[in-house]
C-alpha cells in the first residue's frame, strides 16, 4: 500500500474533482468522495449535481440544480485548480450529462473515472430512464476508466450478466462502445469471494477479495474516488485500481452502521492508518 504523507506542507498537493450528488446521510456521494480524497492526501474539489434527501433506510427526495448553476460550479473549479483527475458519479439527468460532457471537451487532458450511478444500494432510483443512453452518447468515449457494477453494466448493455465469463464479455462490449478501460465490479454475483475485472486494450487483470457480508453503502463511490486520487497522485491506471480495491476492502472491513437502517458505511480514514 502506498503511503501518503497527510501532514506534509509541501505544495502543490495533488488535486482531484468529484462531480456527483450529495448524500445527506453521509455514506455515499460527494461526502464519501471527499473523505476518500482526504484519506489519500489529495485536495478534494466538488461539483454537486443533485441534492438528495436520504439516510440508511432510503432516498426520499432528489433535487437537481439549474444547469446554469451546474455550469458555474464546473467553470469555477476548472478555472482555478490544477485538477489531476476527475471522478464522475451521480448525474441524474441527460441534461446534466450533456453539460458535464461539454465542460470536459474544454479540458481534454484531465483523466476521467466514470462511475455510472443509476440506482442506490437501497434500490432507490437515482437517474432518469434515459440517462444510460446519454452516458453512452456523451461520456463513455471520454472515460479513461468506466467502473460499473453488474446491474449498471446490464443497463448499459441491455443484457444479463450471470458468470465471470459474462463479465469478461460485458467489459469487452463496453470497451467497444468507447470506454478506454473498464473495471467491472462483481459484487452482485454469488459466492464467498468478490471478483472485479479490469479490462484494457492491453489485457485483463482480476482482483479477488473475501466477501464481507451485509448491505454496504458508498463502496462504488469510494472505489472510483480512490482510483481518481491515485491517478491525481501520479499512479498508473493499473496501480491506482489495485490501491483502490485494497483500500475499499479495508474501509468496509472497518465499517460501521451509523443509522437505524441495515446499511454499513466505510471508515475511510481508519483504512489508511
Amino acid at each position: 500500500m502506498q503511503k501518503y504523507d497527510m501532514t506534509s506542507k509541501r505544495l502543490p498537493r495533488p488535486i482531484a474533482l468529484t462531480i456527483a450528488g450529495s448524500d445527506s446521510g453521509g455514506g455515499a456521494g460527494i461526502q464519501a468522495d471527499l473523505r476518500t480524497f482526504a484519506a489519500f492526501g489529495v485536495h478534494g474539489t466538488c461539483v454537486i449535481t443533485a441534492l438528495t434527501a436520504q439516510n440508511t433506510r432510503g432516498v426520499t427526495a432528489i433535487h437537481t440544480p439549474p444547469l446554469a448553476t451546474l455550469r458555474a460550479q464546473l467553470d469555477a473549479v476548472l478555472a482555478d485548480f490544477r485538477v489531476g483527475a476527475i471522478k464522475i458519479g451521480m448525474l441524474a439527468t441527460p441534461g446534466i450529462a450533456r453539460e458535464v460532457a461539454a465542460a470536459l471537451t474544454r479540458h481534454p487532458r484531465i483523466p476521467v473515472v466514470l462511475d455510472p450511478v443509476l440506482v442506490a444500494t437501497t434500490g432507490a432510483k437515482l437517474a432518469s430512464n434515459d440517462l444510460a443512453g446519454a452516458l453512452q452518447r456523451h461520456l463513455l468515449s471520454r472515460a479513461d476508466l468506466l467502473t460499473p457494477n453488474i446491474p449498471e453494466a446490464e443497463r448499459l448493455l441491455e443484457r444479463s450478466i450471470r458468470t465471470t465469463g459474462d463479465m469478461h464479455d460485458a467489459a469487452a462490449a463496453l470497451l467497444e462502445q468507447g470506454a478506454r478501460a473498464v473495471l467491472l465490479k462483481g459484487g452482485h454475483l454469488a459466492g464467498n469471494e468478490v471478483s472485479d475485472l479490469l479490462l484494457t486494450k492491453a489485457g485483463e487483470h482480476w482482483f479477488h477479495q473475501r466477501r464481507i457480508r451485509g448491505e454496504s453503502h458508498g463502496t462504488g463511490c469510494s472505489l472510483s474516488s480512490a482510483i481518481a486520487a491515485g491517478i491525481a497522485s501520479g499512479l498508473s491506471l493499473e496501480d491506482a485500481v489495485e490501491e483502490a480495491v485494497g483500500f475499499v476492502h479495508r474501509a468496509l472491513t472497518l465499517g460501521y452502521r451509523p443509522g437505524k437502517g441495515a446499511l454499513r458505511v466505510l471508515d475511510h480514514l481508519a483504512a489508511m492508518h
